[in-house]
């Protein structure tokens, strides 16, 4: 089975560049879920209602967020109501909304969608990531498991990958907006990509203008960010995974311009 992850969708220009492209990404390559990460789809940052169901209208199966994903109150009861949009499960228990779900599609084993948020450099996370999965884990249907580990630190992710090589199919990582190029398997069968980039413009600053970040470079100086208007680049990944054994037999970077 294929699945097909969409980084940070940044602001409306990502968020219709997004519905221009992924129909066609959708017949291309006949993906069994897409995810996207849409934590920054609201312009200036978090979710809305509305950004959410531009997002599942454009084909994605589920929606997972980050450390904005409470930074619009307009999307809590949507959180709370929506199953397959997800924030991350290491927020306090009080969070709205869900941090794991299963998508279930006729012919294929349920794939558990996992949401997590990274501790190092962030201030969003109220449980440690690694034994919030090992929690989850215990918790989840048989099946393929695929993580969007939201997070800084790039140590953080592949910690979290390598420990828990061949327990999940995939960990993605999400949050910085730029996409490496460490794409791997791990010995135990577990995809890994340290993050998978963002869909946004691409001659920005993580879809920012580049003259507001500047700005706040030099000055130190409280600043204003607005989505730069610009060419987008979509960028994502592609894995695939044995039905099987559950373990990933293929990951592949992408870029659409």
């Amino acid at each position: 089975m294929r699945i097909l992850f969409v980084g940070d969708v940044v602001g409306q220009n990502g968020t219709r560049f997004l519905g221009e492209k992924l129909p066609g990404l959708r017949r291309l390559w006949s993906p069994d879920l897409v995810i996207v990460n849409g934590e920054n789809s609201a312009e200036g940052n978090g979710i809305l209602p509305e950004s959410a169901r531009r997002i599942f209208d454009a084909g994605a199966g589920v929606i997972t967020l980050g450390n904005h994903a409470l930074r619009r109150r307009e999307i809590y009861s949507f959180l709370e109501r929506e199953e397959t949009i997800l924030r991350p499960a290491n927020f306090h228990p009080e969070a709205p909304g869900r941090g794991w779900c299963v998508y279930d599609k006729p012919g294929l084993p349920p794939v558990t969608v996992i949401n997590l948020c990274g501790m190092a450099y962030m201030d969003c996370a109220w449980e440690n990531p690694f034994t919030a999965l090992d929690r989850i884990l215990e918790e989840i249907p048989k099946g393929p498991v695929f993580v969007d580990f939201h997070a800084e630190a790039t140590s953080e992710k592949f910690c979290l990958a390598w420990d828990f090589d061949g327990r999940v199919s995939a960990v993605i990582g999400t949050h910085t907006h730029v996409q490496t190029a460490d794409e791997r398997i791990l010995p135990g069968g577990t995809a890994f990509l340290t993050d998978a980039g963002m869909c946004g413009a691409f001659d920005s600053s993580l879809g920012v203008r580049p003259e507001q970040a500047i700005r706040r470079f030099r000055t130190k100086l409280p600043a204003r960010f607005d989505n730069d208007p610009g060419a987008v680049r979509l960028s994502g990944v592609l894995v695939e995974i044995d039905e099987r054994t559950f373990q990933a037999v293929g990951i592949e970077r992408i870029n659409i311009e």
